[in-house]
Parts: structure tokens; C-alpha cells; sequence
């Protein structure tokens, strides 16, 4: 049974129409450039690996969790900026707030969830889901004949 993706939490961005009415540069930040980041998910005879490419982020703005078979992932990421000058009179302030949640439905009778491992290492988080043994390959024996 593979990882099934459950649900995907996303907004509307309002931010978007706007980028299209004014020619796609009225709101391009560094955090306007962000949306859902792509997920891989890998299957071997051991493991499941679930790899997000989230470049830019930090290990503290990740969440992950496992309730009742379903892994959620998510970020919560935000940013200020401000400018000042106070010979022109002027202040500029902006908040950039990125979030994400992507949550799977996990194998319960597959996956032992005491041997979940997740790291996070230039800009790719990885969660590794072990299998339980009695759902791994066993390899072909011959069998004497008497």
C-alpha cells in the first residue's frame, strides 16, 4: 500500500490578481515567491521517504506530526521589513506571512510509527518511515526436499 496524499490546505492568494493586473511585479518579495512546496515521495523495501523542498527555511519553522495515520507537515514562515529615511520623511514597513500544511494518510499496518526520523539539511526536509518487519521483502530460500 503506498503513502496516499490526504489533503492539501491552501489560500487563494489575492496577492496573485493583483500580479496580474499590474504587470507581475506590484507584490515581488522574496516571500511572495513562496507557495506549496513540492513533495517527492519515495517507496523502498525498507522505507517510505517523504523529501520537501522548501529552500530558504529554517529547522524551527518546520511542524511535523503523526496522529491516528495521518502525517501533517507544516511551516509557518514570517518576514519584516522596514525602511526608513528620515531625511525624505518616509517609513516603510511590510510583513510577509508564508504558511503550508500538507498532511498523508499513512499505512498504519505498514509504517512503525515509533521509528519516524525527520532532518532538515539545504533547503530539503526529509522524513523517513520505516516499515514494520512483518511487511518487508523476505528474500527467496531454497527448500531442501527430503
Amino acid at each position: 500500500m503506498a503513502i496516499v496524499r490526504r489533503f492539501n490546505n491552501q489560500v487563494p492568494d489575492i496577492a496573485n490578481i493583483f500580479d496580474d493586473f499590474f504587470g507581475g511585479d506590484f507584490f515581488d518579495t522574496p516571500a511572495r515567491r513562496t507557495s506549496t512546496p513540492a513533495v517527492n515521495v519515495k517507496e523502498n523495501d525498507d522505507e517510505y521517504v517523504i523529501e520537501v523542498a522548501a529552500p530558504g527555511m529554517k529547522k524551527d519553522d518546520f511542524k511535523v506530526e503523526i496522529d491516528n495515520g495521518v502525517l501533517s507537515i507544516s511551516a509557518e514562515v514570517e518576514e519584516k521589513d522596514e525602511q526608513k529615511d528620515e531625511d525624505k520623511g518616509y517609513t516603510r514597513r511590510e510583513f510577509f506571512y508564508s504558511s503550508f500544511n500538507r498532511s498523508f494518510a499513512i499505512p498504519k499496518d505498514e509504517v512503525d510509527e515509533s521509528k519516524i526520523d525527520a532532518k532538515y539539511k539545504d533547503g530539503l526536509l526529509r522524513i523517513t518511515l520505516q516499515k514494520r518487519d512483518e511487511v518487508k521483502p523476505k528474500p527467496a530460500r531454497m527448500i531442501e526436499i527430503k
